[in-house]
């Protein structure tokens, strides 16, 4: 009947006291994290399943798939501050859209904020899969070859002016990357190795770039760059496995010119980042880097010019005081020296005379 109604906070508290009694206890759930987010230290997570059965552990999301089933998910600050050290201790790297994982929840439905799944607890193990395992793989043997750190052992030209890039030419990336250092102050010289930078023949088609930069080099009429830029948009988390092989890597940490990498969002980070000698985020922010690089040289410049300027001021400043002292000093020992010698003269005058009279026989009376 009409009359028998209940308010929507009745009905909620209905639907919470069926699930804590339906679901009292704490469930392992696998699934992928399509976001993943930390605000005032609690973790906000989106978790999907995607209907395509699949036996890898790390699963990147990719385009085109209509997930069948969505949840939310938190980690309150308290297992979160826990929890998250231990994951990335144990895999390598972060929590971050795309990675399959297994997480312990428990249901949580409020009356005003609706339903959500509560973690507890991740199994980092179940994440080191298939895909995340090679790349470790691939880390620990660079690492054992010596080669992991290479690239930071190098040092950025002073003037570093004289860029070679690898992007793909009509990337919006790059049209911004070329566009923000032709409106610096600075003279950039840039020239392009187009590349496939995404799907597939990444990994041979960046190599092939680096070979074509070193052997611009080797040419009897060099071309000489200060550094390489390695650029691309952000993109699917997928978009990325093609920075991630074994083959690349050797080539980039091996290479004899500092590498600068801007080829994915904040979140993502590949072994090609962490092998160069710089990784920022974004094309744009390798443009700025370099920018800032160039404006640090210029303020070191004009701060060496005033010291050298200050010191010379402060040199001629005591070197006029000494003159100066000189200058009063010098007629006063000009003066002592004067009296002396007419002293001295005045003494060999008597010496002398008294000698001429000692030696001139007496007149006769």
């Amino acid at each position: 009947m009409k009359n028998e109604h209940l308010t929507l906070l009745e009905l909620n508290g209905l639907v919470r006291q069926v699930i804590e009694t339906a679901l009292p206890r704490e469930y392992w759930v696998e699934a992928e994290l399509s976001e993943c987010r930390e605000s005032r230290g609690h973790c906000y997570m989106e978790l999907v399943q995607y209907p395509q059965p699949s036996n890898l552990k790390f699963q990147p999301s990719t385009l085109n798939r209509t997930p069948v089933a969505r949840a939310s998910a938190k980690c309150w600050a308290s297992k979160w501050m826990i929890v998250r050290p231990y994951f990335e201790r144990t895999t390598g790297q972060r929590l971050q859209a795309g990675m399959k994982v297994l997480l312990k929840v428990y249901p949580q439905f409020h009356e005003a904020y609706g339903f959500s799944w509560i973690v507890t607890d991740i199994d980092p193990t179940f994440t080191l899969g298939d895909q995340a395992h090679r790349r470790q793989e691939i880390i620990s043997q660079l690492k054992a070859e010596g080669v992991f750190d290479l690239q930071r052992e190098l040092s950025l030209p002073l003037f570093c002016l004289n860029i070679a890039v690898i992007s793909s030419q009509t990337a919006a990336g790059y049209g911004d990357f070329a566009a923000q250092l032709a409106d610096s102050p600075f003279a950039f010289r840039t020239q392009l190795f187009p590349a496939t930078m995404q799907g597939e023949g990444v990994e041979q088609s960046v190599i092939d770039a680096l070979n074509r930069i070193y052997d611009t080099t080797q040419q009897p009429s060099p071309s000489t760059f200060d550094c390489v830029v390695i650029i691309r948009g952000g993109g699917a988390t997928s978009d990325m496995s093609g920075f991630d092989t074994l083959a690349l890597a050797e080539n980039v940490a091996n290479f004899p010119i500092p590498i600068i990498t801007g080829i994915g969002h904040d979140r993502d980070e590949c072994i090609l980042d962490m092998v160069s000698h710089q990784r920022v985020k974004t094309p744009t922010a390798a443009a700025a880097f370099l920018i800032d690089h160039a404006q640090a040289v210029l303020n070191a410049l004009d701060d060496a010019q005033a010291d050298i300027a200050r010191m010379a001021q402060q040199k001629l400043s005591t070197l006029n005081a000494r003159l100066a002292t000189l200058q009063s000093v010098i007629p006063r020992l000009f003066s002592v020296v004067k009296t002396r010698q007419e002293a001295r003269l005045s003494q060999l005058y008597s010496r002398m005379a008294a000698a001429m009279q000692h030696h001139l026989p007496a007149r006769a009376p």
